[in-house]
């Protein structure tokens, strides 16, 4: 089959490789029909993630079809669409019945992290995958949700919402600010008001993804790089500053942004993936009984947040903005990581 093969820092292949087959009994293999890049595979390819080897397939998102399962598969056959979450749990360590699949003891990959798709295992960005635990890391695509809706929820939609919506703590009233207003930046913003966030504040240097913003929940948007960003979000908070800010960036500076716009009592909840040291100013926050959050997606609200996706209760269809064949897979990566100049948010790869 083919794959996009991991080289090292800044190289990366679609090439001939092996089909995947069942190890386990627990295991899938699943047909990858679409999948899409996440910033975290940008991550990995600037040598962000150094457990992630030569000869990594990467991609840890995905909708398919299965073409093969394990002896011991009983919620899934041959033949069954689904969606692959990016979190592989077994479902029956202490983490995963505690709701923290992301920190699974399994044996697969590594003990203690989910996160093994593309990571420490091969990933989606391929014709076929091998899905371990695939009773509980896989879930049925209902009829009537199509492919590009479907895979936003494999990381983008469950991370933004989690991480966060629930991390954050949001709660009725409240004024969030989420800085980045890339894909999951975006999915914060979009899954805000379901726990009755009264104003949304996009914080970004594109316009472009500000607008966007603004179409799928946000109610107001300010430009990072101006003078007096910190300023025009105060303003909209009487002064007391945000209770809730959200770093979807992954970079020492927006992460200072949020410590900077929270108010005494609020919340700081990070989602973006960093690669360098961040510093915590404490001697100046250890007085503002600020609660701040960090954590890797659970993917436990997946099947929720499909129910919404069905009933069109969430934006999903804003999110797509390019569309490439498995073959142009290369092409699809240069689209994405030059996202300034193409205004792409989700590139996805379909058969």
């Amino acid at each position: 089959m083919k794959a996009l093969v991991y080289h090292g820092p800044g190289s990366k292949a679609w090439e001939d490789v092996p089909d995947p087959h069942i190890k386990a009994p627990t295991d899938a293999v699943v047909k990858v029909d679409t999948t899409t890049i996440c910033g975290t595979d940008l991550h990995i390819l600037k040598g962000d993630v150094a457990s992630v080897t030569e000869g990594r397939i990467l991609g840890h998102e995905g909708v398919g079809t299965i073409v093969e399962v394990g002896a011991s598969v009983q919620n899934h056959k041959v033949g069954d669409r689904v969606i692959i979450a990016c979190i592989t749990s077994c479902g029956v360590c202490v983490y995963c019945r505690s709701g923290n699949p992301s920190h699974c003891l399994a044996d697969e990959g590594a003990s203690g992290i989910g996160w093994i798709l593309g990571h420490l295992i091969d990933g989606t960005q391929a014709e076929y995958v091998r899905i371990p635990f695939a009773d509980s890391s896989l879930y049925a695509l209902p009829e009537g949700v199509p492919d590009e809706a479907a895979v936003l929820l494999s990381d983008i939609f469950p991370t933004g919402f989690e991480m966060g919506v629930q991390y954050g703590a949001v709660k009725p009233g409240d004024t969030v600010a989420v800085v980045g207003a890339g894909p999951v930046g975006l999915a914060v913003m979009a899954t805000a008001g379901l726990y009755g966030a009264a104003q949304i504040i996009a914080i970004d240097l594109d316009e472009n993804r500000i607008e966007m913003a603004k179409t799928i929940g946000a109610t107001h948007g300010v430009d990072s790089g101006a003078a007096d960003w910190k300023e025009q979000v105060l303003a909209l908070t009487d002064g007391y500053g945000v209770d809730v800010a959200v770093e979807a960036v992954g970079i020492p500076a927006t992460f200072r942004m949020c410590t900077d716009m929270v108010r005494p009592g609020g919340h700081v909840a990070n989602v973006g993936v960093h690669g360098h040291p961040v510093e915590l100013p404490l001697q100046d926050l250890w007085i503002a009984n600020l609660t701040i959050t960090t954590g890797l997606v659970n993917t436990t609200t997946l099947a929720m947040l499909l129910k919404l996706v069905k009933q069109q209760k969430l934006p999903v269809e804003k999110f797509v903005t390019h569309r490439f064949g498995f073959d142009k897979v290369l092409d699809a990566y240069e689209t994405f990581g030059d996202a300034a100049a193409t205004k792409a948010l989700k590139v996805v790869m379909a058969h």
